[in-house]
Order: structure tokens, then C-alpha cells, then sequence
């Protein structure tokens, strides 16, 4: 359904007022007769689509939730082509290539949207953006970030340079430090996040402008995917904020 119809569920109330705060998203809203009590605000934000209450069997159906809370929202597809996002001027655009966990995917999306990022890639072989997890990861940040999908990530990692962006790999090795990078950081910038297993590509990083590393001074080995994205998302949101107010 998801691939076919580009149509997918949200599942939960955060999900859902997400979904319901993107005019035209919402399809239609199952909810058991206990969530449209709990959740009475969300009923009353859904004027303008069906809410159809269902039973907890019927709801278990659409949910892969353990434990299902009772709501969830048959919705459209949200995302656009690159070439449409990038033709307006960003300063912030996070590129995440063959990302697979959807639980990271839908964290670096909530980290995404908190760091007031303007655009969020999945490139490669990611994860699909609307996989259940992924959607539930996301805590309704999904429906707040312009999303796009792009099969080949290093041509997205092209057009967010033809857009006027610097892309910064991260990368444990890079030449340059994070924390010695704040003049780099006010920059427009792309952020590059690869693989939780085994990051980079040498010929995906190799597109990037530079490879910036996150210092570790304990004894960690690294850093894992989501822990590094709000890292490096917020460095550049705190870089470039600060330029702006001087």
C-alpha cells in the first residue's frame, strides 16, 4: 500500500495531530471509542475527514505497535522531488545515505526538525520514509520537515552542491574538528550521515567538500548515527543563528 498507493499509516496521537496539521494528508482516522475520549482534541482538529471508530481488534489490525494507542491515520505521501526542495535558497539540508535502521532514520528526522533543519534526504537504499518505525521514530517530526527520496545518493549529494550548499561529510576521520569548525558551520550546508554499520563510502565522502569528524575524549569508539546528527545538525543551527544575530 505504502509503495503502490502512496498512502501510509500514522500511528498514535503524536503521529496523528502531525498528520492532521498537514492540510490534505489525512485520509481517514480509525480510533477505538476510548482514544476519541482520551484523545478528544484530535477528533475535534479532524472536522474535515473521517473519524471511524473501530473496534481494539480492528485497530491491532493497522497497528504494529505492542501496545496500540488506539489511533492511527490512513495518510498520503508527503514527499517531493529533490530538485523541488533545493530550488529555493536553504541554509540547513540533512542528506542521510543507506541509512537502514528505521528507528535512526525516524530519530535523525525528530533531530532534523529540532534543529530547524529545511530539508531532509533519504538517499540510497534508506529505509522507506514511511515505514511504521520510522513514522513512530519521527514523534510527528515527519510531517514538520520537507522530506525527499532520492535512489542515488550521489546525485543528491550534486544537487545540494548546485544548490549553493557546502556538504560536510561526517566522518570519524575527517580532516577537520567539529568543535574548531564554527566558521566553516555558517555556511549553507548539507550535512552527509552514512550507514549505521559502516558509515561513508571513501567515494561518497570523496563528493563532499570536507570530512568533519566529532572529537571523542573518552574511550568510546564512536558515536552512533542519531547521537551524531543532532550533534553536528545543532553545531551548524547554533553557527548560524549566532551570524544571523550580529
Amino acid at each position: 500500500m505504502r509503495s503502490e498507493r502512496r498512502l501510509f499509516l500514522a500511528d498514535g496521537p503524536k503521529a496523528v495531530e502531525g498528520a492532521l496539521s498537514v492540510p490534505g494528508c489525512v485520509v481517514e482516522v480509525f480510533a477505538t471509542p476510548a482514544a476519541t475520549e482520551q484523545y478528544a482534541g484530535l477528533a475535534t482538529e479532524a472536522v474535515e475527514v473521517p473519524w471511524t471508530l473501530v473496534d481494539d481488534r480492528a485497530l491491532a489490525s493497522l497497528s504494529d505497535s505492542v501496545s496500540p494507542a488506539g489511533v492511527v491515520a490512513l495518510c498520503r505521501h508527503l514527499d517531493r522531488p529533490l530538485d523541488d526542495l533545493l530550488s529555493t535558497p536553504r541554509r540547513l539540508v540533512a542528506l542521510c545515505a543507506d541509512v537502514r535502521d528505521p528507528g535512526n532514520a525516524g530519530t535523525v528526522v525528530r533531530c532534523a526538525d529540532a534543529a530547524g533543519v529545511e530539508v531532509v534526504v533519504l538517499a540510497g537504499s534508506s529505509v522507506d520514509a514511511y515505514n511504521p518505525k520510522t513514522v513512530r521514530a519521527s514523534v510527528g517530526s515527519l510531517f514538520h520537515v520537507p522530506v525527499a527520496v532520492e535512489p542515488d545518493a550521489a546525485a543528491a549529494v550534486r544537487a545540494a552542491r548546485a544548490a549553493g550548499l557546502t556538504v560536510l561529510a561526517a566522518d570519524g576521520a575527517g580532516e577537520v574538528d567539529l568543535f574548531e569548525a564554527d566558521e566553516l558551520l555558517t555556511r549553507p550546508t548539507a550535512w552527509l550521515f552514512g550507514n549505521e554499520a559502516w558509515g561513508l563510502p571513501d567515494e561518497l565522502a570523496a563528493l563532499a567538500d570536507h570530512r568533519v569528524r566529532i572529537p571523542i575524549h573518552g574511550r568510546a569508539e564512536s558515536l552512533n548515527l542519531s547521537t551524531a546528527a543532532a550533534l553536528c545538525l545543532y553545531a551548524s543551527a547554533r553557527a548560524q543563528r549566532r551570524t544571523l544575530q550580529e
